[in-house]
């Protein structure tokens, strides 16, 4: 069945803060999975080498501290601010709000079906599975009151802690095995990581994103990332209070897992639980400070670094998925082999790279008119015609 689809918003028109935001996040996304495909060796609760050398140790604890559980909650609060502002384009145009739930439900179906692909050939880490579900369990909240917002996300928040100390007792009592990463046969990886990526999604990302996606759907209302300078002050707060939180919160567990504090199995899990839950503050954080950021760019004139990381932001999946494919083909047995000849440092540097890259692609291309080709097929998809 095809949907009269509405014009894209040009380039010139979209909202400096949001694309931002998801450019630089995805840095942040590049760096958190890539030492994920690394393998040979004993691991942390967030996956980081205990066996590394000391740049390794370094790096694994900046990014535990200031990378890891911060970006996914920041992308789950984008996507309630991106799914509000798709549907009231939607609603300008003449539509009513079943008209326009059957699309939002109809896009995050398919996001869904990206998800399995994406955890099928390349990353069980895959986060677009947990959002397309989102979407289609709580499109409903975008018509609800702020009340029964903030009443879900706190609930979230609870079922969080809950969800992420049963996951970290299950990963010290349970025996140590191959990851997907470790797997030299390739139909075996690919099995693995689907059993991983089923398991994760319903479980761990749904309630991880639960709260942020509420919060964002509540900014979307009061239009905080296309006017901040208006709201400066909550955003001035909610920055310094999200990363103190943040810091606060990842500490114990950077200290754990770099080795400089051995701890008990109750200390470690609770610290595991506490730098999952104090996430969702850093990634408001990002929001927020990234918000500030774009306040204070003049409109239409913003230097060439903020042009591209706003290109890679309109070119987020395409961008997302690109990078999953270069660290499958460097890192994966079957394929480059690094991933059991290099450390955590080295996979972040790569990382970066990637990122980098991914930019430039972004840069060159989305002035031109083109959109992401991910991006492309989704609203295909979404709308069943151009």
């Amino acid at each position: 069945m095809s949907i009269t689809a509405p014009a894209p918003v040009p380039v010139t028109r979209r909202t400096l803060a949001p694309d931002l935001a998801r450019g630089l996040m995805l840095l942040l996304i590049a760096v958190a999975h890539a030492h994920m495909y690394l393998s040979g060796h004993d691991v942390g609760f967030r996956g980081y080498s205990l066996e590394g050398a000391l740049i390794d140790r370094l790096v694994a604890g900046v990014q535990i501290l200031l990378v890891d559980g911060r970006a996914l909650p920041m992308f789950a609060a984008l996507l309630g601010y991106g799914l509000v502002q798709l549907a009231n384009r939607q609603l300008a145009t003449g539509r009513d709000w079943p008209q326009v739930r059957r699309v939002l439900r109809r896009r995050s179906l398919w996001l869904l079906a990206f998800g399995f692909c994406h955890a099928l050939l390349l990353f069980f880490g895959d986060i677009l599975g947990a959002y397309g579900l989102i979407g289609l369990l709580f499109i409903g909240f975008l018509r609800r009151e702020d009340r029964a917002l903030l009443r879900v996300a706190a609930i979230g928040l609870i079922l969080h802690v809950v969800v992420v100390a049963g996951l970290g007792f299950l990963t010290i009592s349970a025996p140590k095995g191959d990851t997907p990463a470790a797997m030299a046969d390739p139909v075996e990886a690919l099995m693995m990581r689907l059993i991983g990526w089923s398991g994760m999604t319903p479980t761990f990302f749904l309630v991880s994103a639960v709260s942020a996606f509420m919060v964002g759907i509540w900014a979307a209302r009061r239009r905080m990332l296309e006017d901040p300078v208006a709201h400066r002050a909550l955003l001035s707060r909610t920055a310094v209070a999200g990363a103190g939180i943040a810091l606060a919160g990842g500490l114990p567990l950077m200290l754990i897992d770099t080795r400089i504090w051995t701890a008990s199995d109750a200390v470690s899990v609770s610290a595991y639980a506490l730098h999952s839950v104090s996430g969702v503050a850093g990634g408001l954080a990002y929001a927020a400070i990234i918000g500030l950021v774009a306040g204070r760019a003049r409109h239409g004139h913003h230097g060439p670094v903020t042009r591209a990381l706003a290109a890679c932001g309109q070119w987020s999946l395409t961008c997302y998925l690109l990078q999953s494919v270069v660290f499958v083909a460097l890192f994966a047995p079957y394929l480059g082999g690094l991933g059991t000849r290099v450390g955590d440092a080295s996979a972040s540097g790569i990382a970066v790279v990637t990122w980098l890259a991914t930019v430039a692609l972004a840069a060159w291309l989305a002035p031109r008119g083109r959109r992401g080709p991910a991006e492309a097929l989704l609203r295909r998809l979404t709308y069943g015609h151009r």
